[in-house]
């Protein structure tokens, strides 16, 4: 029989992941503790977006602090194009209530969330042993690393280059109204500011940008995905100048963004003892760089078959992790993550114009479709069906790209069948 520990699960982070899942284990009654190297109070620096529906299905809607009906893209190259409506609610999530969301569970059920740093971990049969910087151990039937993607102790498969989704932002005043008043901006691929070298040469990139009301706005450049990453200075300037076009320029800045995220990393190994949960798992959207609402979705099954486990006196440290990884990352999941990062390797090699024709015919796809592509909601059947719709209907430059082979995409295309 294993022996039992004190702890059944001990969540290494502080982030939205690991407050995500410790919260979830707290209310099936799993004995849980935490460890960072931060208080897993400390306000988060980044924001996080959500479609309406999204938050509307899980019925979490108190928790945005801003949502907007009047949400559109601009794929066009000139200041003059029209914009593409998408007729779906978009919502920015209250960083504060999103985290007490999930830390108020962990307080009632007494958790402790210890400060330091992960050194090592140790495996046996009856669990494992985390060993920090300080020296301290800290035993658990099972860890879980939701530290981000950065993690050194969940292994995955070396494939090559990863590629990064890079953002400068700006939360402040502006001269004029960057968006009109109420409005939400996905993507605003307008060029028009670059020179024509740029436009022709340099890596593609766009507008992500809402109003705030009262006069206060959030504006960020954004790269799609590039190994290596564009660099924040690069798009400083890009968002400068894009500004400056318009006759914008900025008054008062009430916050800096900086973000940075893998976008094609490979899954993890599924055999391994410590479980990844968030960025160290991989949960991050290979197509949209989306992850909260694939936390709120996956959370509870993970937190489900970890509970399941943790019941059976006789399961050992490794029955738990394959347990928990299976609920994590079954087989349909393993291929859809596969095919969406073929379809990632390939945007990365389009051109500018290539990027707007995509996009342009993307979201004239019908509305369930385009929007469960980006909240990975689909079906396997019905994700490769939009997939091939949106081949049918691309103009030619699309279709070429799509159809030639480069690099590792024949590989990604095979993971489909056999992840």
């Amino acid at each position: 029989m294993v022996q039992p520990s004190a702890i059944d699960v001990l969540v290494l982070g502080a982030g939205p992941a690991a407050l995500c899942m410790a919260a979830a284990l707290c209310e099936r009654g799993v004995a849980v503790q935490g460890l960072a190297p931060e208080d897993p109070e400390t306000p988060w620096p980044n924001t996080y977006g959500i479609w309406g529906p999204e938050v509307d299905e899980l019925g979490l809607q108190s928790l945005l602090g801003h949502r907007w009906h009047d949400t559109r893209s601009y794929f066009g190259d000139r200041l003059s194009t029209p914009a593409v409506a998408h007729g779906i609610d978009y919502g920015l999530f209250d960083k504060t209530a999103l985290q007490q969301h999930w830390w108020k569970p962990c307080q009632g059920a007494g958790l402790r969330w210890l400060r330091g740093r992960a050194a090592a971990i140790e495996h046996d049969a009856h669990g494992s042993v985390v060993i920090t910087e300080a020296g301290e151990r800290l035993p658990a039937r099972l860890v879980i690393d939701a530290s981000g993607h950065h993690s050194s102790f969940v292994q995955r498969p070396d494939e090559g280059p990863v590629a990064g989704q890079a953002a400068y932002g700006i939360v402040g005043r502006f001269s004029a109204p960057p968006v009109e008043p109420g409005q939400f901006v996905l993507m605003d691929y307008r060029c028009d500011h670059l020179s024509e070298a740029e436009r022709r040469c340099a890596p593609p990139t766009f507008l992500y940008a809402m109003d705030f009301g009262e006069g206060v706005f959030f504006v960020e450049e954004t790269s799609l995905a590039l190994a290596p990453a564009i660099p924040y200075d690069v798009l400083k300037d890009r968002l400068l100048r894009r500004l400056a076009l318009r006759g914008i320029s900025v008054e008062q800045v009430q916050h800096e963004e900086f973000c940075l995220f893998p976008m094609n990393l490979p899954l993890p190994d599924l055999q391994q003892r410590v479980v990844g949960f968030g960025g160290s798992a991989s949960l991050v959207h290979p197509a949209s760089g989306y992850m909260v609402g694939s936390l709120l979705r996956r959370a509870p099954a993970l937190a489900d078959a970890i509970a399941a486990g943790l019941r059976n006196p006789l399961a050992d440290g490794q029955q738990l992790a394959a347990q928990a990884w299976q609920a994590l990352w079954p087989l349909e999941l393993q291929r859809r993550h596969a095919l969406y990062r073929f379809g990632l390797e390939k945007l990365m090699r389009f051109s500018e114009p290539q990027l707007r024709a995509h996009f342009t015919t993307f979201f004239s796809l019908p509305r369930e479709q385009w929007f469960g592509f980006l909240t990975n909601t689909l079906s396997l059947p019905q994700l490769i069906a939009a997939m091939v719709r949106l081949f049918v209907v691309a103009p030619w430059s699309v279709k070429a790209g799509l159809m030639l082979m480069q690099g590792r995409e024949l590989q990604l295309a095979l993971r489909m069948v056999k992840p």
